[in-house]
């Protein structure tokens, strides 16, 4: 389990993502494309173009960390660009 703060807020991002990025690549997203600060503290969350695989981006205020995960069946659902917390 993530130990995320009881304040952090968590996003997902809009439709898909190049999933070939890594931590500088994500976090480039987060900055330019949200306009927020990826070393924040807040989780962003990232769906790849065929939908079996999500990246969390996440900064516990000693580095940044990357989550994967994939599925084996089914897919994630995309929605719009939200604010999940």
């Amino acid at each position: 389990m993530i130990p995320i703060a009881a304040g952090a807020r968590i996003w997902i991002a809009t439709g898909h993502t190049d999933m070939r990025k890594g931590m500088q690549g994500l976090a480039l997203l987060v900055q330019e494309g949200l306009g927020r600060d990826p070393f924040a503290g807040d989780v962003f969350v990232f769906r790849g173009r065929a939908g079996t695989l999500i990246k969390a981006l996440w900064h516990d205020g000693i580095g940044p960390s990357l989550y994967a995960k994939r599925l084996d069946r089914g897919k994630f659902i995309s929605y719009g660009l939200c604010q999940l917390f």
